[in-house]
């Protein structure tokens, strides 16, 4: 419910004497307000003009009743039960704590007396309104009462409102024609469009489509984190997989075994691939799909967010004309991005690029590009046995896995060929020692690689609700700032708003540890130098570790603190 006019005013006018707003943000906000129907705080913060604990303090002094901070509150689940979910999530009501007779109940406008007596009503307890901010509020009451997005309500109350034919529990009973016959029933479409379409406008990288004895579960992974969105109808799971599959082309009376497959979306003028991959668990199929958005893919490498030495080091490599360039990082860091992009760099009429990739992720004009095929024998090391033959300048290799491969790639980067590559290691001195534990001869590693790069991706601080925030010294000490470091640090976090979903963190920013080969590093190699004296040679010489380049980016108000330590190593 919106805030009347002479509400709005008086707090709009207690924000200005406070000096916590200007009038003309006022202004705005109810604008904002009006136009959106909602509460002119609830503006105020969205538009980015004040905190939400700013906001709850001058409400609570207005209405002279009691604020809570959500975050610290330890909810019990039995509290929660006495109100149902649809009341929580219509009138926006959270119950904290009960005390005989009276319960205690956060709400961002505790002025609403039909709500105050619909609570009454509901309980049959007195209830004793706390004011919180809208944006927790919200949050919390998504996570525990499992409420969705707006649009997946929407979608889920036309499908309850549809006739749909109850499912079989014993699925390998079901014949290939009445699953057929159900995918096609119109809630089933519905719900699976508007999950693949609502995950694309998210920004989601991946969706999780799991069953389990009970429900049925949706989750979006969102900048590197996975948020449950909804929890379809059970009696719908057996359709529900069966439209993924068709849509993918897999075989749909096949439940024993994986499959993979593609599925193409047009959503306006884009076109949109997911790659999808299906997996028997316990009590069905689970369904994970890779959403491969090419307008979301960054070419650019300049804006990454490569220190300027870093990325000086890494242009000079990509540019040579042969040696080794290697990616190194966990699933999820942005290996395959760091390595299109930097073909990207190089790709000229005057080149011939092939590139060897399981899956091939984007399709990129004027690349070669060559899927492998393991099952029958089109590997990478027999992909690179073939390139060899066909007049390569540059050659991508999607993952250096095995001493076969390690070695074509070695031999075709030591015979006048531009090598790229990744490998799953820590950091970029292990790389080293990882590729000499594979049986490649030290001589060989220190020859060819010209240049290493480990990298991770962490959560960018929303520009939106970005605000300072401070941390014990014992904290940073413990980081490794020194006390000079500490007096001079000012770190950031955002606050939550609607822009970012309440998460304070919207996008994602890459850390590198860019190691370029130097002569001294080529004979530390070949003297079987320990990783520890690598990196110890390479920081000597310029290179920042992961860690390094994390507190740089903290220290800027790129990110926060949490997820430094959270993505790297001391």
């Amino acid at each position: 419910m919106a805030v009347s006019a002479p509400a709005a005013d008086r707090i709009g006018e207690q924000l200005i004497l406070e000096g916590l707003v200007s009038r003309e943000q006022l202004a705005k906000a109810l604008d904002e307000a009006r136009s959106s129907s909602t509460r002119v705080g609830y503006s105020l913060v969205k538009l980015g003009f004040l905190s939400e604990q700013d906001l709850v303090r001058a409400l609570a002094r207005q209405h002279r009743i009691p604020a809570v901070d959500l975050e610290r509150v330890k909810l019990d689940p039995r509290i929660l039960k006495l109100i149902p979910a649809e009341i929580a999530v219509k009138h926006q009501v959270l119950p904290l704590r009960r005390v005989g007779r009276t319960l205690t109940v956060a709400m961002a406008n505790p002025t609403d007396l039909g709500v105050l007596d619909d609570l009454k009503f509901v309980t049959r307890l007195d209830v004793e309104p706390v004011i919180a901010g809208d944006f927790s509020l919200r949050k919390i009451i998504e996570k525990e009462y499992e409420a969705s997005d707006e649009r997946i309500n929407d979608l889920l109350k036309q499908i309850e409102s549809e006739e749909i034919e109850v499912m079989d529990d014993r699925e390998e009973e079901m014949n290939v024609s009445s699953l057929q016959a159900a995918v096609e029933e119109a809630p089933v479409v519905k719900l699976i469009n508007g999950i693949l379409t609502d995950a694309v406008h998210r920004g989601a990288s991946d969706i999780h489509f799991e069953c389990y004895e009970k429900d049925i579960r949706v989750r979006y992974r969102v900048d590197g984190v996975l948020l449950e969105i909804m929890r379809p109808p059970m009696k719908m799971k057996a359709a529900l997989i069966s439209r993924f599959k068709i849509l993918s082309d897999l075989n749909i009376a096949e439940r024993r075994v994986p499959q993979d497959g593609r599925i193409k979306l047009r959503l306006g003028k884009r076109v949109i691939d997911f790659r999808v991959s299906t997996l028997p668990t316990l009590f069905g199929e689970k369904i994970v799909l890779r959403i491969l958005d090419k307008g979301n893919l960054t070419l650019d490498l300049e804006k990454f967010g490569m220190e300027e030495r870093a990325e000086k080091n890494f242009m000079r490599a990509i540019m040579n004309p042969y040696g080794m360039v290697l990616v190194t990082g966990p699933t999820g860091s942005g290996k395959t991005t760091t390595l299109y992009s930097a073909l990207s760099k190089i790709n000229t009429p005057e080149v011939n690029i092939m590139t060897a990739e399981d899956p091939v992720e984007y399709n990129l004009h004027g690349i070669n590009q060559v899927q492998v095929r393991t099952e029958i024998g089109m590997t990478f090391s027999a992909a690179l046995k073939a390139f060899l033959r066909q007049d390569p300048n540059i050659i991508m290799v999607g993952e250096i896995r095995d001493l076969d491969t390690g070695s074509i790639a070695i031999k075709a980067a030591l015979t006048g060929h531009l090598v790229l590559s990744t490998l799953h290691t820590n950091d970029a001195p292990s790389t080293i020692t990882r590729m000499i534990d594979m049986g490649i001869e030290p001589f060989n590693v220190a020859s060819a690689v010209n240049l290493i790069t480990a990298q991770r991706l962490l959560r960018r601080i929303c520009g939106n609700c970005k605000e300072p925030t401070t941390y014990p010294a014992d904290y940073l000490r413990a980081a490794g700032l020194t006390d000079e470091e500490i007096a001079e640090a000012a770190f950031f976090k955002g606050a939550g708003c609607d822009t970012c979903g309440g998460s304070g963190y919207k996008g994602r920013a890459g850390l590198y540890e860019v190691m370029a080969m130097s002569p001294t590093l080529r004979r530390m190699v070949l003297q079987s130098a320990s990783t520890a004296d690598l990196q110890k040679q390479a920081i000597s010489e310029g290179m920042l570790t992961l860690r390094m380049d994390g507190m740089l980016k903290a220290r800027r108000g790129v990110t926060t603190l949490e997820e430094v330590f959270k993505e790297t190593a001391a």
